[in-house]
């Protein structure tokens, strides 16, 4: 059997005469899974960012409601790189909250100096590095991606629980949310302790959580904002829960896949009118099946 071993040449990008920025730019628009970050979809393209020039490329991951701000360099990185980088990636976040957001920088070279200036970013800025190298075979040209820097994994919302940082409730009713979203958190909590008691809130900087015996137990967690209170509730993506949960007519904001929460949005009168599924959905939250369930399995 014989089999032909292809050998093709490397191609230099930022000296070709044809296979320009733009070129590369318009593959990554039509195809965003070729740069490996998953199934991806394209937001946009030369997106014009106040007073600090246009992003090469804004990226969507649908299912999680995260943005990748995506600069490609041809050649070396350079210092005015990460800086323009790391501004797009600062200005999007700002304007567009409620989605997590990662800068990417793609480059033909990424130096072990720059990987080190980057490092000491990762962490605080979520940020990928991806080495793209283009290659020639006949009239054919084909490109590879490989990430060299990835973003730094962060844990479930309660697995570093020790060192979060702990506010009040003045603190949610005056920076985060106001008093009336606050009073939601306390009348769902009122609805939790029915079946669970013992339980009471726990005001960190980013959530309100949940915690019995000193100890912390977020399987259900809060967000007061100003104008409305956010609960997630921790548990396996369903679709006939989503089913359910949407003919309740209880507001499904989305799934959160990174720390496997649904968030819903809830009023006074939800809690009030839908209180016996919400409960049954804490139930489950909890590993415990609700009673409809039970019944149904005798």
């Amino acid at each position: 059997m014989n089999i032909n071993l292809i050998r093709p040449e490397k191609v230099n990008l930022r000296d070709h005469p044809i296979l320009t920025e733009v070129w590369l730019q318009d593959i990554i628009a039509k195809n965003p899974e070729i740069i490996g970050l998953g199934e991806l979809i394209l937001k946009d393209k030369e997106r014009k960012q106040l007073r600090a020039g246009r992003l090469d490329i804004l990226l969507q991951d649908p299912e999680i409601n995260k943005r990748y701000e995506v600069e490609i360099q041809l050649g070396k990185t350079d210092e005015s790189h990460i800086i323009r980088t790391i501004e797009y990636w600062d200005i999007e976040r700002k304007r567009y909250p409620q989605y997590e957001h990662c800068a990417v920088i793609i480059a033909e070279e990424i130096t072990s100096r720059f990987l080190n200036v980057i490092g000491l970013f990762n962490g605080t800025i979520p940020l990928i590095a991806i080495q793209l190298t283009a290659y020639k075979n006949g009239n054919d040209y084909f490109l590879t991606f490989n990430k060299v820097l990835d973003e730094m994994s962060f844990g479930l919302v309660d697995d570093d629980e020790e060192i979060s940082e702990v506010t009040d409730r003045n603190y949610w009713e005056t920076q985060k949310g106001i008093p009336k979203t606050v009073k939601i958190v306390d009348e769902s909590l009122a609805l939790i302790k029915e079946i669970f008691p013992g339980y009471e809130l726990k005001y960190n900087k980013f959530y309100i959580g949940l915690a019995k015996d000193g100890r912390a137990d977020n399987f259900i967690l809060f967000r007061a904002l100003k104008l409305f209170t956010r609960m997630e509730i921790r548990l396996e993506k369903d679709e006939e829960l989503e089913s359910k949960i949407e003919k309740s007519g209880i507001d499904l904001m989305d799934y959160d896949k990174r720390n496997r929460r649904y968030r819903l949005k809830i009023t006074s009168n939800d809690l009030k009118n839908h209180k016996e599924f919400i409960q049954d959905l804490v139930k489950k939250a909890k590993g415990i099946q609700s009673d409809s369930e039970q019944q149904f399995v005798e």
